[in-house]
C-alpha cells in the first residue's frame, strides 16, 4: 500500500518533508545527548525534543501524527527486514544455539500469556486481552498478529510501544550489574522489541546484533504459534 495515500486530504509534499525532518532532526540530537549524558534514554529524548519542537513551531501534534505515522510506518516495515544484516554477521561460532532457543521459546511464551494472564485477572474486556497478545513483538509484526486474531489495532499498537519505551527506559537501571553484552543486547530485543533494540546499539554492536536477533527471532516464532493458540482457544 502507498503510504501517501493515508495522509490527510490536502497535505503537501513540504508539510511530508518537515514531519521527517522534524522526526530525523530529534532522533539525532537525541543520540548526541544519549552519548554525552550517561544514563539518558535516547527514544523518550527523542519523544520530548519532538513534542518540543512541535510547541516551538506551533504545530498541532495530532496533523504532525497524521503526517508523520503513515509514512514511519511504511518504513519501519522495511528497517524489520533490514534486521537481517546484523544477523547475518553475528559469529555463532560456540554460541549456545540450544540454550539460546529455549530462551527465546521461553520468553516468547511468556511476553505473550503472561500480560493476557494479567488483562484477565483485570476482567478486562475480550479485545483488550487479545491486543495484549501482542505486546512482546515489534510494531510491524504485532500488527499483522492482532489483523489475524481480530484484537483492536489501535489498542495493539499502543500497547507495544509503550512496552517498548517502559523496556528500553528501564534497561540502563537494570543493567548496571550486567557486565555480557550479549546478555543486555538478547534481553532488550526480547522485552523491548525495536525500542529495546535501538538502545542495545548505543551500549555495542555486539549488545545490538543480539538485540536484533531477538527481536527477530522472537517475532518469528510467535508470528507461528500464538494465532494458532488463540484459535484453539477461542
Amino acid at each position: 500500500m502507498n503510504p501517501l495515500k493515508l495522509l490527510p486530504e490536502g497535505t503537501t509534499l513540504i508539510t511530508v518533508f518537515a514531519a521527517i525532518l522534524l522526526t530525523l532532526v530529534a532522533h539525532i540530537l537525541a543520540r548526541i545527548l544519549s552519548k554525552k549524558i550517561s544514563g539518558l534514554p535516547m527514544v523518550i529524548t527523542a519523544l520530548v525534543l519532538v513534542l518540543v519542537f512541535l510547541f516551538i513551531f506551533g504545530w498541532d501534534y495530532d496533523h504532525y501524527y497524521a503526517v508523520a505515522k503513515p509514512i514511519f510506518d511504511h518504513l519501519l516495515g522495511y528497517v524489520t527486514v533490514l534486521l537481517a544484516i546484523p544477523l547475518a554477521t553475528m559469529n555463532l561460532k560456540g554460541l549456545p544455539i540450544k540454550k539460546l532457543s529455549i530462551i527465546v521459546i521461553i520468553a516468547s511464551l511468556v511476553g505473550a500469556l503472561l500480560p493476557m494472564g494479567l488483562a484477565y485477572m483485570l476482567s478486562l474486556s475480550h479485545e483488550t486481552i487479545l491486543a495484549f497478545a501482542t505486546r512482546s513483538v515489534t510494531t510491524p509484526i504485532g500488527l499483522s498478529i492482532a489483523e489475524i486474531i481480530k484484537a483492536p489495532l489501535a489498542l495493539a499498537n499502543l500497547i507495544i510501544i509503550v512496552s517498548g519505551l517502559i523496556g528500553g527506559t528501564l534497561a540502563k537501571i537494570l543493567f548496571r550489574s550486567v557486565n555480557d553484552d550479549r546478555a543486555k543486547g538478547l534481553a532488550l530485543g526480547l522485552a523491548a522489541h525495536a525500542f529495546g533494540t535501538i538502545e542495545a546499539w548505543q551500549i555495542s554492536h555486539t549488545a545490538g546484533r543480539y538485540a536484533a536477533f531477538g527481536l527477530a527471532v522472537n517475532g518469528l516464532i510467535t508470528a507461528v504459534w500464538l494465532p494458532i493458540f488463540l484459535a484453539s482457544l477461542f
